[in-house]
């Protein structure tokens, strides 16, 4: 019995060494998010305080002072592009986001140095890379967490929000999105083995995006050509639109009837109506 006695002791000092890890969650939880802005990658990650019935710009968060905007270590943004920001460039990387609230304006500040705990201890004005002025907008609702989020999503920009108590604060950045698409409709065109698919997507991107019309007509056609025979009912759609933009609604008649007649072999309500739509338009003005 004396022999048992210690290997038990042993068993329940190990189980109480493992057992002194309490889990209880942060008082700021983290949070982490990725956002494609057009062809941008956006990643942002912060913590997220609560409001708990307090004041907050103005009490909790002071005027006048760099905040850390959230808790606990940077609140930091990373860019896979560069960014245009108030006419600005921003190299693509990592930055600190810093803000200075007031009771009308806050001033928002990405800092090249993101690997401090909040505000550094010494601030060197070298390291900002963009100070921006932004009005305050006032909620109605009272939100409960702090909150930073990437809204208003365009193909080539979107609204970088704060909102916490009853407060929005938003700057909208742009990407450059055109620059890289056409690098891509470049590359890839550019190749003899280029398929009808790939036509067909820089055309429909030019048409989305208000590019040259005609190279976007030489680029559905060749989609067209290479289906050989038997290009789908959005082909065409997309190629009826292009003419209209080109004011040849004659063309653009005869290509809207092709997808019509298309679409209706396939049973595709949304087209159906998308072409007659538009075949009426156009139509009335001829």
């Amino acid at each position: 019995m004396r022999k048992i006695i210690p290997t038990i002791v042993f068993v329940f000092l190990s189980f109480w060494g493992e057992a002194q890890e309490i889990k209880t969650p942060a008082a700021s939880l983290k949070s982490k998010a990725e956002q494609m802005v057009g062809l941008t990658d956006v990643e942002y990650v912060y913590s997220r305080p609560n409001k708990k019935g307090r004041v907050i710009f103005g009490g909790l968060v002071p005027y006048g002072q760099i905040w850390r905007t959230g808790a606990n270590e940077n609140t930091t943004i990373r860019f896979g592009d560069d960014v245009e920001i108030d006419g600005k460039t921003i190299p693509k990387g990592k930055y600190a986001l810093y803000t200075i609230p007031q009771q009308d304006k806050w001033d928002i500040i990405l800092y090249s140095d993101s690997e401090n705990w909040g505000v550094p201890e010494k601030w060197d004005e070298s390291k900002v890379v963009l100070r921006s002025t932004k009005p305050v907008k006032k909620l109605t609702d009272t939100i409960e967490s702090f909150t930073i989020g990437i809204n208003n999503l365009s193909a080539n920009s979107a609204q970088l929000q704060f909102i916490w108590d009853q407060t929005l604060v938003e700057m909208k950045f742009n990407v450059p999105t055109q620059k890289l698409a056409n690098a891509s409709i470049e590359g890839i065109l550019s190749n003899p083995n280029a398929d009808a698919n790939a036509y067909y997507a820089s055309a429909n991107y030019y048409l989305q995006s208000n590019g040259d019309m005609k190279k976007a007509l030489n680029w559905i056609n060749r989609a067209i050509d290479l289906k050989q025979g038997d290009p789908p009912y959005w082909y065409f759609r997309v190629k009826s639109q292009i003419q209209a933009k080109l004011g040849d609604l004659k063309g653009a008649i005869d290509s809207a009837e092709k997808s019509l007649e298309k679409a209706q072999k396939e049973g595709n309500k949304e087209y159906i109506k998308l072409n007659t739509e538009a075949i009426k338009e156009w139509k009335k003005v001829l």
